[in-house]
């Protein structure tokens, strides 16, 4: 298959903030999910970030958003259309370029990775939208800032996805709600009130769902698109993902910036793939590596062996079975093959924990750089479903994709808003998926990654739930009693 589109990215700054608040409001208030990504100036210690003790970990995480800033939000809306073949989603995308007025540190490292990947820090502090950290303060519950567009996202009660999310539920709690309490319990308590219709880590559900060889977000996110588009050629009988964008024109055409997604059809198989960026999606050498960093040629790798080992496995099979005939009855199967693979799984866990570079914090470094990530004909707005009826737009929309010239293409694929984007498909992939499955009587979207957040080196996750002994925090409940207009009837900590 071979297609090309664009994806719209509203960019958002403080020069059309408030022209563009109204529709990101009725975006979020109209969606089924959202899905979120930050930019960060920094994370501080790789080392403190994986420590052994979880409550280690969310006290340097902690430390981190207390002394960075997220310097953009990346927001995705999906929006189910009914009477549509399948599934179809209304998506809309922005991404939020931010400043905060308190001071933080920025690390050279995350400086030097965002330029290289079209980060433009000259309109981040020219145009960023202003932000304060830790407690409201005067003014901010009904001023149009985004403290209170949070507070819109909060009441509008949606599911919320993340990738690798630990790290930006942390920040996105500092940033925009109050001020972190001290205990991880405390934290994951307020976050489940917080988030009453579940928060979903896609990556947790690419390793332990859909059970991809990789699990960073451009990987997941190609594999789910791959997998989409063959179940669509093939004719097969399953709830695909289709999407549809907005049509913007006038003046709000000038805030697009159009993402090319495209799919890439000729792999230069000549050259050897990197293996860092093969299992991680994160390389020390950035660009400047001699090896390849192309996603659609990776996977296309992967599948590769994935096929050798069945047919070995086949093979060995049919010997282990006419070896198996000429066996005396009481012969014992050896038990060489589970230990193998429990080893197996013991590397996997290792290499998931190298402090130095950390690939799996890198989620919120996560670079393409190759070919950007690109879609499948079947998300494309204008094309035909596969019962011949020409997909139309939605009436509220205003833009045209057909007219992506007077639009020029930034620089660099890696940005919070098409990262959010990348985050919602593999979601809506595994929603899919669920729906075909005994579970689809469940209420929730995707029932086995309800309130749990991926930790990386862990075999289980972080499980987002308030226990009987945990309290809520203060800045909590009153944050409560202001969004709900009641507080909720729970235990509260005598410190924020």
């Amino acid at each position: 298959m071979t297609s090309s589109m664009m994806i719209p990215v509203i960019d958002v700054q403080g020069n059309n903030f408030k022209e563009l608040w109204a529709a990101m409001v009725l975006a979020i208030k109209t969606s089924s999910f959202i899905a979120i990504d930050t930019e960060l100036s920094g994370l501080g210690s790789r080392k403190a970030l994986l420590s052994e003790s979880i409550e280690d970990r969310y006290k340097a995480i902690c430390h981190a958003a207390r002394t960075r800033s997220i310097l953009s939000l990346g927001i995705a809306c999906f929006k189910e259309l009914e009477n549509k073949a399948d599934r179809t989603y209304l998506v809309q995308v922005y991404n939020l370029t931010l400043l905060c007025t308190e001071e933080y540190i920025i690390e050279p490292q995350s400086v030097q990775f965002l330029v290289q990947h079209g980060f433009d820090f000259n309109k981040q502090y020219a145009e960023g939208i202003p932000y304060h950290k830790g407690n409201d303060k005067g003014g901010d519950a009904h001023g149009v800032n985004m403290r209170s567009l949070f507070v819109e996202l909060l009441r509008a009660n949606k599911p919320l996805v993340v990738h690798n999310g630990l790290i930006d539920m942390v920040f996105l709690y500092q940033c925009f709600y109050a001020h972190l309490p001290e205990r991880l319990g405390t934290f994951t308590a307020d976050l489940s009130q917080i988030f009453p219709s579940g928060i979903y880590d896609t990556k947790y559900a690419t390793e332990y769902e859909l059970r991809f060889t990789a699990s960073y977000l451009e990987y997941a996110y190609k594999k789910c698109k791959l997998e989409n588009s063959r179940a669509i050629e093939g004719g097969r009988k399953a709830a695909n993902v289709f999407l549809e964008f907005c049509k913007y024109t006038g003046n709000m055409q000038t805030y697009v910036d159009y993402r090319p997604c495209v799919d890439n059809q000729d792999h230069d198989s000549a050259l050897s793939i990197c293996v860092q960026f093969s299992s991680y999606g994160w390389c020390p050498n950035g660009s400047q590596c001699p090896m390849s960093h192309d996603t659609d040629l990776i996977i296309q790798n992967d599948e590769t062996k994935k096929d050798k080992k069945k047919k070995r496995k086949r093979k060995n099979k049919n010997k282990d079975d006419k070896e198996h005939l000429d066996q005396p009855p009481d012969t014992c199967e050896s038990p060489e093959g589970k230990r193998t693979h429990l080893e197996n799984m013991e590397l996997d866990l290792q290499d998931q924990s190298v402090p130095v570079p950390e690939p799996t914090l890198s989620e919120h470094q996560e670079t393409v750089d190759k070919e950007p990530a690109d879609c499948t004909n079947a998300s494309e707005p204008t094309k035909t479903t596969k019962n011949g009826n020409e997909e139309s737009q939605p009436q509220a929309s205003s833009m045209d994709l057909d007219r992506p010239k007077e639009k020029k293409v930034e620089g660099g694929t890696h940005r919070a808003g098409f990262d959010a984007f990348m985050t919602g498909y593999i979601f809506a992939f595994a929603r899919n998926l669920t729906a075909m499955t005994e579970e689809s009587n469940s209420a929730d979207p995707v029932p086995e990654c309800l309130n749990k957040l991926y930790l990386s080196g862990k075999s289980v996750p972080l499980h987002i739930a308030k226990s009987t002994f945990t309290k809520s925090s203060k800045a909590h409940v009153h944050k409560m009693d202001f969004i709900w207009g009641k507080s909720p009837a729970v235990q509260t900590e005598g410190s924020a």
